[in-house]
């Protein structure tokens, strides 16, 4: 029984998490518009899902403002709705 506690411990100071920050909380420099595709992408999955803010480390006020840029972005067909859709240059 000794044994499994102590790999329990090990394995647990090795999955330390770090506080995730919002990028645009930092800086104020960096902004959210649906025009920028290229950052917009970085939120998306390679299967073109949107990533989660627990995920993102976002504020909830900026991932909400993400989410509504991505899906401008999509309807403009700036960023696709899917892998299959991808635009290519």
């Amino acid at each position: 029984m000794k044994r499994k506690s102590t790999e329990r411990k090990f394995n647990a100071k090795k999955n330390v998490l770090r506080k995730k920050f919002c990028r645009f909380c930092t800086d104020s420099e960096n902004y959210i518009d649906f025009r920028r595709a290229k950052m917009l992408a970085e939120f998306l999955t390679e299967r073109g899902k949107i990533v989660p803010r627990r995920v993102s480390g976002n504020c909830q006020f900026h991932q909400t403002r993400v989410v509504e840029s991505i899906k401008r972005a999509r309807h403009l067909a700036l960023l696709p709705y899917t892998s299959q859709h991808v635009v290519r240059d």
